[in-house]
Order: C-alpha cells, then structure tokens, then sequence
C-alpha cells in the first residue's frame, strides 16, 4: 500500500506516492531522476548519500520517504544557482579535491551546513563536520583546503 507525501526537493515540491518502506535516497535518484545522490554503503557509515534536510545535512538511505513528507530537501542538483556553480563546487574542482567524483556531492552538502553554521571554521571543525564522509581517493586533505578557501573568502 502506497503512502501519499510531499516534499520540496530543490525549491519544487512534489506530490509521491511511495510505498512505506522506500528510502528518500531511492526517491530521489528513481521516482524524481537525481542521480548527484550517491548510493554507497546503504548504512549510514560512508555519507555518499548525504542531503540536506530541513536544514540538516542526513544519510538519505537511513531516512524513509514517509519521514520526509511536509519536507525541505536539497541535493547537490539544487546547490548551483542560476549563475553556475556554487563557490564550494567551484573550490573543490579548483583545488583537486575530487578523484573519483562518488563522494563528491555528500561531502560538499555536509561543507555548505558547516558554512551555513560557520562562515570561516578552522580544519578541527571541518574535519568534524566531514567526519561522516568517507572518501578513497584524496586523503581529505585537499577536501579541507577547498571547504577553507570557500571560508576565507566568505562565500559559503
């Protein structure tokens, strides 16, 4: 049996009929075809999935569909405005912070709340905000650098 929910993903709301036990990581990459969302573990441990919702960055795959309706989601789909991309996208491409790209979007939606929360955090914060995020390609270090340099210049 379905469950009718509505949720704004990305400024647009949308009206679902989901069964009660879909994760909001499988709506959003089957029924509404954003892909950014990355499915890794599939247990909240690796942060591929990470969105913000409601204010807060989340493991998609450990919230169901249900528990988003009346919701506010953003995706990295949603991060870039009209202009381009946004300054922490622009940074991380800037500072060689991706590799693969997989952990890319989780770890830049956990960068934009740290920043929303504190325009100019020091590496302990950052590293503590990313601790969720696990990446295998870059040793984090230019991650921080990038999440910094966003910091420093006050465009977060």
């Amino acid at each position: 049996m379905k469950t009718l929910i509505n949720i704004k993903v990305n400024g647009r709301a949308w009206d679902l009929a989901v069964e009660p036990n879909r994760t909001l990581l499988d709506v959003l990459r089957h029924d509404l075809e954003l892909t950014g969302t990355k499915r890794g573990c599939d247990l909240g441990e690796c942060g591929s999935c990470t969105v913000i919702l409601n204010g807060k960055p989340v493991n998609s795959c450990l919230v169901l569909a249900i528990q988003a309706n009346g919701a506010e989601v953003l995706t990295i789909e949603g991060l870039a405005g009209p202009s381009g991309l946004h300054p922490l996208q622009r940074a991380f491409v800037e500072k060689g912070a991706i590799q693969c790209g997989f952990c890319t979007p989780g770890m830049i939606l956990s960068a934009s709340s740290l920043l929303q929360k504190n325009p100019k955090p020091g590496e302990e914060e950052i590293r503590t905000a990313l601790s969720g995020n696990l990446c295998r390609c870059t040793g984090y270090q230019k991650i921080v650098e990038a999440i910094q340099s966003v910091g420093e210049r006050g465009q977060g």
